[in-house]
């Protein structure tokens, strides 16, 4: 069972003392069992105002949270080599005649 909210515990509380307070007022009852049929119906309702408090969103966990490494694409580089005319042909190269 989940642990019940800040905002319920408020909700709740806040509930049970003011339907408590006006019931008691509005009613005018003097006898025990008067007042405690309002303290039991004011906790009936601030339970059921808590209960239907909107619980937050459950946080991804920190797993979900890390984004996937994206696999990159290796792509080969493409080397040019210069084009090798008639007129741009390679000199030979002339080697020390040994002794």
């Amino acid at each position: 069972m989940p642990r019940p909210t800040a905002a319920q515990l408020a909700y709740g509380s806040c509930t049970v003392i003011f339907s408590t307070l006006a019931m008691l007022l509005l009613s005018q009852t003097s006898s025990g069992l008067g007042i405690a049929l309002i303290t039991l119906s004011a906790l009936a309702l601030g339970l059921l105002v808590a209960m239907t408090v909107p619980l937050p969103k459950p946080t991804p966990s920190a797993a979900a949270r890390t984004p996937a490494p994206v696999p990159v694409e290796r792509v080969p580089v493409r080397r040019e080599t210069a084009s090798v005319s008639a007129s741009s042909a390679p000199e030979p190269v002339s080697e020390p005649a040994g002794p």
